[in-house]
């Protein structure tokens, strides 16, 4: 079992810091896979990234979703896809298997509707539950400023830094790293993660 994420970046196209986002993006796949096996990025704007561990998958987009968000006017929206890989190859773009199916077909369902974060899994009332909390939890999401996503990135890259000294880090104030938290809502987005993560455990029978 294995989940693959397929992603595009939105209104790239207008964007005046193609090489900033493709930068941003490329440090951030490569920090969880080599390319072309692991990841690769095609077409320009859209990418392919595997995640050997589903339970992982969430958080991953999470950290990309934050990364570039950072970049003024700049979205990206993501499938993930659980199920198996029935084809190995050089390159992640031309394997296949169940996983790269149900990406693909989220991926689809994406480009017509307001959500930007879709999973699909041989689980129907898993993919329920989950959708309909990421659907709600991309009203927050979507809405990150520049500031709120970099604060974001920054607590995803050092989860266990204390607020004074990420603070130190951004250069700010703790109590603006607290305001920030709030404003974020970075809590409950982790509240959300770690759901999908026992969601998944549960589901897989993940010992």
């Amino acid at each position: 079992m294995t989940s693959i994420i397929t992603g595009d970046i939105i209104n790239s196209r207008k964007s005046k810091t193609a090489k900033t986002w493709l930068n941003t993006l490329k440090s951030e796949l490569n920090e969880h896979g080599k390319t072309p096996r692991n990841w690769e990025i095609f077409r320009g704007d859209s990418f392919q990234l595997e995640m050997k561990k589903p339970e992982a998958a969430v958080l991953v987009v999470l950290k990309i979703k934050a990364r570039i968000a950072a970049i003024k006017n700049l979205n990206v929206r993501m499938s993930i896809g659980i199920g198996e890989k029935t084809y190995n190859a050089a390159k992640i773009t031309e394997a296949n298997g169940d996983a790269f199916v149900r990406s693909g077909e989220a991926f689809e369902k994406l480009k017509t509707s307001r959500q930007t974060i879709m999973i699909s899994s041989p689980w129907t009332d898993f993919d329920y539950t989950m959708n309909t909390m990421l659907s709600l939890a991309c009203i927050t999401i979507d809405a990150w400023s520049v500031t709120s996503a970099s604060f974001i990135a920054t607590m995803l890259k050092y989860p266990n830094m204390s607020q004074k000294d990420i603070g130190r880090r951004m250069k700010i104030t703790q109590s603006s790293v607290s305001e920030r938290r709030k404003r974020s809502r970075y809590d409950e987005m982790m509240d959300m993660e770690a759901f999908y993560r026992y969601m998944l455990t549960q589901t897989m029978k993940i010992p």
